[in-house]
């Protein structure tokens, strides 16, 4: 019978680091996001110290994924979104986003990126 994976906090940690890199956020950033010490974050990037369901939701809520994103096996990417322009426009996207304050206005910018993925497949 095969037993399912278990993942571990480093790998969490790791996917954590990976990802906040991605988007440009700083640990002493994602720490005031999480009301912890730059330190704090640093453990958890290195799996020293586990992230508690709260924690670890408003981790994803800040590197814009789902928390279902730690748990997932890593695929390589896509030629599509490899390479700096790829990661440049998806920073200055992720930057920007942030900085809208109002629901409706994230919901309209979400609802724009989906038109457009729309149009490019169509």
């Amino acid at each position: 019978m095969h037993e399912p994976k278990i993942v571990t906090s480093r790998e969490i940690g790791e996917k954590v680091r990976k990802r906040r890199q991605t988007v440009g956020l700083s640990q002493e950033r994602l720490a005031e996001i999480l009301n912890v010490s730059y330190q704090q974050v640093q453990r958890y990037e290195n799996g020293t110290n586990k992230l508690n369901v709260e924690n670890l939701q408003l981790i994803a809520q800040a590197l814009a994924v789902p928390v279902g994103y730690f748990f997932q096996e890593e695929y390589p990417q896509s030629a599509a979104e490899s390479g700096p322009f790829y990661e440049s426009e998806e920073k200055s996207l992720i930057r920007h986003f942030r900085k809208i304050d109002s629901k409706a206005g994230r919901r309209m910018v979400v609802d724009v990126a989906r038109l457009a993925a729309k149009k490019l497949t169509s």
